[in-house]
């Protein structure tokens, strides 16, 4: 088995090349997420109605019920028929802590690339061939960076084709990923 301390060029490498490629995407190729999410009709209007409830950052979903029973009661069935139905975040008021974001994204790259490594250094010894390190490698981190975005399509409504181009883009960060570990792997 490989020790981890052997991969540390490759898991920074790699999610170095991971956050340029995840700016490219998201800076250069604009057109690839603009549609992740729509506008509300009326903005200006929706903000002013629902500014006053001073809600606090976090997940919601409306309506929700207190317990299972009160879900089949026709009191909230009639809830969901007149809705809205929404489950949606409330972020910090102000502009957006870019770097934040940033320093937060490099760190969960860099646990992807560690995490891939770890599982192809407890898989292959050392000398294994380019194409299986990059195989067992990249796989590993496309899992790592795509497959958490299923279940919000599947189970809070997210769109599809948000989840698709999310999974591209994991796919090119497994890529990238596994190409590294397979060029820098210990001989």
């Amino acid at each position: 088995m490989i020790s981890l301390s052997a991969l540390w060029l490759p898991v920074v490498l790699s999610a170095v090349l991971v956050f340029i490629a995840s700016s490219v995407i998201h800076m250069v190729l604009t057109f690839w997420h603009k549609d992740d999410f729509r506008k509300v009709p009326d903005e200006k209007r929706f903000m002013d109605t629902v500014r006053p409830l001073a809600l606090p950052p976090g997940d919601y979903s409306v309506p929700r019920p207190s317990s299972m029973k009160e879900m089949g009661s026709p009191e909230f069935v009639e809830k969901f028929k007149a809705g809205p139905v929404m489950i949606f975040t409330v972020l910090p008021n102000g502009p957006v802590n870019m770097t934040k974001s940033l320093v937060n994204w490099f760190l969960y790259s860099l646990v992807v690339s560690f995490f891939a490594g770890y599982v192809g250094a407890s898989a292959l010894p050392a000398g294994t061939h380019y194409g299986h390190v990059f195989q067992v490698v990249g796989t590993t981190a496309f899992i790592g960076y795509a497959f958490a975005l299923w279940p919000l399509s599947i189970w809070y409504g997210r769109s599809w084709s948000a989840t698709i181009r999310g999974t591209i883009d994991g796919l090119v960060y497994g890529l990238l990923t596994g190409g590294t570990f397979g060029w820098l792997w210990p001989h």
